[in-house]
């Protein structure tokens, strides 16, 4: 168990909340942190509350490590931003191949944010889940990028943060084994009913992998993931 304190960027997607569950396994005081910047999905900053009131009912001893939750207005983001994450307009690719859900410069945002709230509370270590082999081509997902921000914010605060991405080499299946490892089929099903990856908004349909539309870019990752996670336990069968 490490005695230093974390932060989670804690969207209260699935991705996120699996981040949050492994830094509770691992970290003696986590804190957590979502952010509204006027996204189209904002239902997923309802989710976040939720989540974390059954993750704490369920898990006891993580409950006695899970602290203060944060939201900051980033309204400046979504004023700058033409995209269909903060629009209302139909999910394409762009000319250069990248989707229009691309925002740029979010997640940069999101760190250096998140880091100054790390100062000022005292937390060491800023756990996100970004990741580079199951994910929209987002450049500000990439391990670079995200290598260079430390050393930058590090730089730039005068303090060593370190900057986890625990999903960032593990594809979408690989991302619900993980949730399975650290608690079980319960975690599993809590990340499937409280958790929303859905870009629409959409919480009218439940599907097997949780609520959305099923047909964006995002639904369409979550649904992949959980069928091919689904058929690797199947093949596995039952644990010895």
């Amino acid at each position: 168990m490490n005695a230093d304190g974390a932060l989670v960027l804690f969207s209260g997607g699935q991705d996120s909340a699996t981040c949050l569950a492994w830094a509770l396994d691992r970290f003696a005081r986590v804190e957590t942190v979502g952010f509204d910047y006027g996204q189209r999905h904002a239902v997923e900053l309802d989710c976040r509350a939720a989540f974390r009131a059954a993750l704490a009912a369920q898990f006891p001893h993580w409950a006695a490590r899970l602290a203060e939750d944060h939201t900051l207005r980033l309204d400046a983001l979504g004023t700058l931003s033409d995209t269909a994450l903060t629009r209302e307009a139909e999910i394409a690719l762009r000319e250069d191949g990248l989707p229009n859900t691309f925002v740029p410069g979010r997640n940069l945002i999101f760190l250096a944010f998140a880091t100054a709230l790390a100062y000022r509370r005292g937390l060491r270590h800023i756990v996100a889940g970004m990741c580079e082999t199951d994910y929209s081509g987002y450049p500000d997902c990439r391990d670079d990028t995200i290598k260079a921000m430390q050393v930058a914010l590090n730089l730039g605060m005068e303090r060593r943060f370190v900057l986890h991405t625990p999903l960032m080499w593990r594809d979408k299946a690989a991302t619900w084994e993980l949730a399975e490892a650290l608690g079980g089929r319960p975690l599993v099903d809590m990340i499937i009913e409280h958790t929303h990856s859905c870009y629409l908004g959409d919480r009218s349909h439940r599907h097997a992998w949780g609520y959305g539309c099923g047909t964006c870019p995002a639904c369409e990752l979550r649904q992949r993931g959980h069928e091919a996670y689904t058929t690797r336990c199947t093949a596995a069968g039952p644990a010895q």
